[in-house]
C-alpha cells in the first residue's frame, strides 16, 4: 500500500494510495473514472483502479493480478464506477471524536490507557521506547485526567490480580488439567461442564436454603426471638385437610426405614426435604415479618431464572466460537492439517489416539465429500427410494417411542395404585419395586432406544456428521420426554375429572398432599439415576477391564473397553439436571443432593476414564461440545418450566400441607401481596401488567430485535468480504511468485 502513482495514475490498492499533498478538491479530477467502491462498502473501502489508457509497464503488470481482475469484473457487473468524495484520499478517518495520536515508526495508539503495551507486536526496545512515549504524554495532561489514568489502571492490575487468585481456588483445577493433558480438551470440556452443574446447583441450594429452608427451621426452634404463624385454612371442606402419614407408628421393622430412605416417604416425608414441611404463613423475627409463601415462590423464579441467564451466558460464547469457525471445506481441511494438533497432550498414547483421530476426521470429510457427490448424482427414482425408507424408519422411530411412552404411563399408574401405605402389607423387595417402577422402565427406555436409534441412522443415508447430530438429538428427545410422560402420568391422576375431585380440585383421597407426592418421584428419579452410574462403572465396567486385559478369548478382546462417549456422558447428567430443576419446587433440598451427586459422579467417571474405559475415537473438539452440551442443557431447562408454571397457575394447590393452603394455586399468592401495596403502586403495576404497556413493549422489543437481525446481516457481510480478501491475496500471492519465477528463467 506503499506505491504512489504518478499524477493521473490511480492506486489499485485499497486505503493505501492516493497522491499525498495534493489539494483536496483536485483528487477527483485526478482520479477520474479510476475509483470505484466495493460493493456494501463506505467511502473509505474505495479501491483505485488505473485509468483505461494508461499503458505505463507497472500499471499494466498490476493490472494482471487475480484480485485487480475480480474488482474490475465487479465494476462491469455493478454497472459502472461512483465518484468519489472529494475530502477522502483513500486513508481510513478515525470515527468522529476519536483520537489517534501513532507513535512514529510503530504504529500504535499512544493515547492514554488504550491497550497494555504488552498486547502490541513489538519488539522489547519498540515496547520501551513507546513506554518512554506515553509516560512523557501523560506529564501534558491535567490533574484530573492523570488520577482518572492512575486509577483505571489500579483498577486493571486488581482484577488481573484478583483473577489469577481466584483461579488457585478453582474446583478440581490440577484434576481437570491433568486430564486435559492426558486425553485432550474435548474430554475436558465434559468434566469443566460436570463442574459447572455443581457450581449451579450450589447455588440453587444456597438460595432455597437461605430464604425458605432457614427461616422456616429456625421459627420451628424459636431461635433469635423468632416465632411463626401456621397456615389456617379458611373456607376449605373438612376431608381436604386430612392428611397422616402412616407406617410411622408402633412397631415398624428396620427395612422399612430403607425403603424410606430411598424413596422419601415415612419418616422423610415430614422433614424440610418436601413441600408438606413448609406450612407456614408468617415468619417474625423481632417485629419483622417474612411472608413464606411469596418468598417460597419468588425464590422459585429466581433460581430458574438465574439457571437461564447463565445458560444463555455461556453458550453465546460457544455459539461466537461456533460461528467463527464455520468454514468451507478447503479451510477445513486445512486447519485439520495445520492447527488441528492439540498441544496440551503430553502423553505418548494420547498423542497416537489424537492421530488416529485426525486421521478420522479426515475420512470423515472425504465420506461426506463422497456423499454429497453421491447425493448430486442421483436419480429421481433413487431420491424416491431413499425418502420412502427414511419416512418408514422415522414411522418406525415414532413408534418405538410411542411404546416407551405408554410403558412409562402404565409403570407410572400401576405404582401409584399399587403403592401401600401400610409397609407390613408388602415385602421389602415387593415395596422397593412398586416405588421404583417407573424409575426402573424411564431407565429402560433410555438405554433401549438409543440403541435402535444407533442402528436405524445407518439405512438413512446421512452424512457421518449429520448421523451424530441427528442420533444426539433423538436421544435428548427420548430422555427428556420420558420426564415428561412420568409427569403427565401424575397430573392426569392428580387432576381427575369425576366427583371425586370436586371438593377439592384434586384427588384428594390418592394424593392429600400431592405436591410431596410429586417431589417423592423426582427425589426417586435422582436417587436411582445415581445408583445406575455407580452400577454401571462398578459392575460392568470393571469387570470388562479385567477380563479384556486378563482374558485373551478372542470376542473378549473383541468387545474391548467401555468406550467413554462424552455426548451419552453429557445426556446422563443432563437427564439428572432436568429432574433437579422440576423437582426443587416440590423437594427444596434437592439441589443439595443433586451438587453431592454430581460431586461424587465426577470422582467416578475420573476413575473410570483412567482406569476402566478408553476415549471414543470420533474426535470432539472443545468449543462445538461445550456449545451442545449448554444447548442440551438449555433445552432441559425449557422442559422444565412448562410443568412447574402448569402446577403454579393451572393446578389447585393442596389445602392440607405447604404454604399455598389459602389459595386456589400458587401463582394467586402475586396478586395477594400487591393488593396490600400503596394505591400508587398498585396502578403502577397494573399497567405493567395491562394491554396498553404490553403492546408498545412488544413492539420495541421487535425492532430491537429487527435492529440487531439487520446488524448480524452486515457483519455477516464484512466477514464474507473479509474471507474474499484473503483468498484474493492468496492467489495474487501465488501469481507473484510464478511472474518472479519466470522472471529468473528468463533472466
Amino acid at each position: 500500500g506503499n506505491w504512489n502513482p504518478s499524477p493521473g495514475r490511480g492506486s489499485c490498492f485499497s486505503g493505501g494510495g492516493g497522491q499525498r499533498g495534493r489539494p483536496q478538491s483536485s483528487m477527483s479530477e485526478q482520479l477520474g473514472p479510476g475509483t470505484l467502491r466495493p460493493p456494501g462498502g463506505s467511502d473509505d473501502d474505495e479501491v483505485f483502479l488505473p485509468v483505461a489508457n494508461d499503458t505505463s509497464p507497472s500499471v499494466t503488470f498490476l493490472q494482471e493480478l487475480p484480485s485487480y481482475r475480480s474488482i474490475l469484473r465487479r465494476r462491469t457487473s455493478a454497472g459502472g464506477t461512483q465518484d468519489r468524495r472529494q475530502n477522502n484520499h483513500g486513508f481510513a478517518r478515525p470515527p468522529a471524536g476519536e483520537k489517534r495520536n501513532l507513535v512514529e515508526g510503530t504504529g500504535v495508539e499512544s493515547e492514554a490507557v488504550v491497550r497494555p503495551i504488552r498486547e502490541y507486536a513489538l519488539s522489547i526496545p519498540e515496547k520501551r521506547r513507546l513506554r518512554d512515549i506515553q509516560e512523557a504524554n501523560v506529564k501534558d495532561l491535567s490533574g484530573w485526567d492523570q488520577w482518572k489514568q492512575t486509577r483505571n489502571k489500579s483498577w486493571k492490575k486488581f482484577l488481573d490480580e484478583t483473577k489469577e487468585l481466584s483461579s488457585y481456588l478453582e474446583l478440581w483445577r490440577n484434576d481437570i488439567r491433568s486430564i486435559e493433558g492426558k486425553f485432550g480438551t474435548g474430554i475436558k470440556s465434559y468434566f469443566s461442564f460436570l463442574r459447572f452443574l455443581v457450581l449451579l446447583n450450589f447455588i440453587i441450594f444456597v438460595l432455597m436454603f437461605s430464604f425458605i429452608t432457614l427461616p422456616s427451621t429456625i421459627s420451628h426452634y424459636g431461635v433469635l426471638n423468632s416465632s411463626y404463624v401456621k397456615v389456617l385454612p379458611k373456607g376449605i371442606e373438612p376431608q381436604c385437610r386430612i392428611y397422616t402419614i402412616s407406617g410411622t407408628k408402633g412397631l415398624v421393622y428396620f427395612y422399612t426405614y430403607i425403603i424410606d430412605l430411598l424413596s422419601g416417604t415415612g419418616f422423610l416425608e415430614m422433614t424440610s426435604l418436601f413441600y408438606g414441611y413448609y406450612t407456614i404463613d408468617m415468619v417474625q423475627f423481632s417485629g419483622i415479618k417474612y411472608n413464606v409463601p411469596l418468598a417460597y415462590l419468588l425464590t422459585t423464579l429466581v433460581y430458574l431464572s438465574l439457571s437461564l441467564i447463565w445458560i444463555v451466558k455461556r453458550s453465546v460464547e460457544g455459539f461466537k466460537q461456533n460461528l467463527v469457525r464455520e468454514e468451507d471445506q478447503f479451510q477445513s481441511y486445512c486447519n485439520k492439517i495445520f492447527a488441528g494438533w492439540d498441544f496440551c497432550i503430553t502423553d505418548l498414547n494420547v498423542s497416537r489416539r489424537k492421530h488416529s483421530s485426525l486421521q478420522y476426521e479426515l475420512k470423515t470429510d472425504l465420506e461426506e465429500e463422497r456423499l454429497r457427490q453421491k447425493k448430486a448424482g442421483r436419480t429421481t427414482e433413487e431420491k424416491l427410494r431413499i425418502y420412502c425408507l427414511r419416512l418408514f424408519l422415522n414411522i418406525f422411530v415414532l413408534a418405538l417411542l410411542s411404546v416407551c411412552f405408554y410403558s412409562i404411563y402404565r409403570a407410572t399408574i400401576y405404582s401409584q395404585e399399587n403403592i401401600s401405605n401400610d409397609s407390613s402389607k408388602m415385602t421389602f423387595e415387593g415395596n422397593l419395586l412398586v416405588q421404583y417402577l417407573p424409575s426402573i422402565v424411564i431407565t429402560l427406555a433410555n438405554f433401549i432406544a438409543p440403541l435402535f436409534f444407533s442402528y436405524i441412522i445407518r439405512l438413512e443415508e446421512y452424512s457421518p456428521a449429520f448421523e451424530i447430530r441427528l442420533t444426539l438429538m433423538r436421544c435428548v428427545f427420548v430422555r427428556l420426554a420420558n420426564i415428561g410422560v412420568l409427569l403427565f402420568s401424575l397430573g392426569n391422576r392428580i387432576v381427575c375429572a369425576n366427583k371425586t375431585c370436586e371438593a377439592c380440585g384434586y384427588n384428594y383421597k390418592l394424593y392429600p398432599c400431592w405436591e410431596s407426592r410429586v417431589g417423592q418421584e423426582m427425589y426417586k428419579l435422582m436417587i436411582f439415576d445415581f445408583i445406575i452410574i455407580f452400577a454401571v462403572a462398578v459392575f460392568v465396567d470393571f469387570p470388562r477391564k479385567l477380563l479384556v486385559t486378563y482374558c485373551s478369548y478372542k470376542p473378549i478382546q473383541w468387545c474391548g473397553l467401555q468406550e467413554f462417549g462424552i455426548p451419552e456422558n453429557v445426556l446422563e447428567i443432563v437427564y439428572g439436571q432436568t429432574i433437579c430443576w422440576i423437582g426443587t419446587f416440590y423437594s427444596p433440598v434437592l439441589p443439595a443432593i443433586a451438587t453431592v451427586k454430581y460431586f461424587i459422579v465426577f470422582y467416578i467417571k475420573k476413575i473410570s476414564l483412567m482406569h476402566t474405559c478408553r476415549p471414543s475415537k470420533r474426535p470432539v473438539r472443545a468449543s462445538s461440545s461445550n456449545f451442545f452440551f449448554l444447548v442440551v442443557l438449555l433445552i432441559g431447562l425449557i422442559l422444565a418450566f412448562i410443568p412447574l408454571g402448569l402446577s403454579m397457575t393451572y393446578i389447585r394447590s393442596s389445602k392440607a400441607c405447604g404454604p399455598f393452603v389459602n389459595f386456589n394455586r400458587s401463582w394467586d399468592v402475586v396478586p395477594h401481596t400487591i393488593r396490600g401495596f400503596p394505591t400508587a403502586l398498585q396502578n403502577v403495576l397494573n399497567g405493567i401488567a395491562s394491554e396498553a404497556f404490553a403492546v408498545p413493549f412488544f413492539m420495541v422489543i421487535c425492532l430491537i430485535m429487527f435492529y440487531f437481525i439487520a446488524l448480524a446481516g452486515a457483519h455477516k457481510r464484512v466477514v464474507d468480504q473479509l474471507r474474499e480478501q484473503l483468498v484474493m491475496e492468496s492467489r495474487d500471492k501465488v501469481f507473484l511468485i510464478r511472474k518472479l519465477t519466470e522472471a529468473q528463467k528468463h533472466g
